[in-house]
């Protein structure tokens, strides 16, 4: 529905709203059904695709999607450390950056960093495919995510 500032939310629309906090939008490069698909990634791995009435729109909705996520997107916590060897996703919190623009470019550019460099020595030490153990689903629930990231 169209938004009307002066209209207060209700629950239906607070129960369909989409957390942008840690997320993504592209352009839906690998949807081929209509044009103008934009894909929005969230942070708990949901995938959505919208529609825009022309590409001039996708990308500028593209462009809104990703400058607020990226206001509400400061830096994640550290994963929960025990005493297994579990794999754990980092906690992703959903309040404002305190980080000014520049200072939040240099977060993520070194954040990318660290996630290609633990890729690359996750991938160094791969475990058989074919095995179901609880380390293999580990092996894969880590690569899912950085990949992911």
């Amino acid at each position: 529905d169209e938004y009307k500032p002066d209209k207060d939310l209700s629950e239906v629309d607070l129960k369909n709203a989409i957390r942008v906090h840690h997320a993504l939008a592209t352009k839906a490069s690998d949807y081929s059904k209509k044009s103008n698909v934009l894909k929005l990634k969230t942070a708990d791995w949901r995938v959505f695709l919208f529609q825009a009435p022309s590409k001039e729109e996708m990308l500028s909705w593209i462009l809104r999607i990703n400058l607020v996520a990226a206001i509400f997107s400061a830096p994640a916590f550290p994963a929960a450390i025990c005493s297994m060897k579990k794999f754990c996703r980092p906690l992703l919190p959903s309040s404002m950056t305190k980080l000014c623009q520049e200072e939040q470019l240099r977060s993520h550019e070194n954040k990318m960093k660290q996630i290609a460099d633990e890729l690359a020595e996750h991938k160094l030490h791969p475990i058989e495919k074919s095995l179901k153990s609880k380390e293999a689903e580990e092996y894969r629930l880590k690569e899912h995510y950085l990949i992911f990231e």
